[in-house]
């Protein structure tokens, strides 16, 4: 019987060495984000991409909340949506870290999270943050920074 009990112990310890790496796997892609900041950079310095990038917030329907032209960094937020259930709301927050690069440009680096609260009348401020997944808003953002490069110039502002 202890005979037994050894060998299917060693069975069963071998069979999880075989998965560790596929298990170790699905937990971190799992616990990771599962949307990495998206990243443009645009030929333009940071201050004129700052104006460009509070702009396009605007043309969005953000409300900015706070950050600097000195700082690099904005945050801003959505109006408040009803959710997909009754009494739930929604909104969208964006996080944008403007930084100089070497070459005169600027790399602007994204993030738009999902706040959802699933039922705000019995419990307010239990809302989860989740950050968005395969979204047209970085697109969106991006090119109305690009648009608000060009007003400012009178000409085309590349992005790489």
């Amino acid at each position: 019987m202890k005979h037994l009990a050894a060998t299917t112990a060693c069975i069963a310890a071998l069979f999880l060495a075989g998965c560790e790496s596929d298990v170790s796997e699905s937990v971190a892609s799992a616990l990771s984000p599962r949307e990495a900041p998206r990243s443009r950079v645009f030929q333009a310095d940071s201050k004129a991409v700052y104006q460009a990038a509070r702009a396009a917030l605007d043309e969005m329907g953000y409300r900015f909340e706070k950050g600097g032209p000195a700082e690099g960094k904005i945050e801003a937020i959505s109006g408040i949506s009803s959710g997909e259930d009754t009494g739930s709301s929604r909104q969208v927050s964006l996080k944008v870290h403007i930084e100089p690069t070497a070459d005169a440009s600027c790399e602007v680096t994204a993030s738009f999270t999902e706040i959802i609260e699933s039922d705000s009348s019995n419990q307010p401020g239990m809302a989860t943050q989740t950050p968005l997944r395969d979204t047209p808003l970085y697109e969106v953002f991006f090119r109305n920074i690009q648009q608000g490069l060009k007003a400012q110039t009178g000409s085309p502002a590349d992005s790489k």
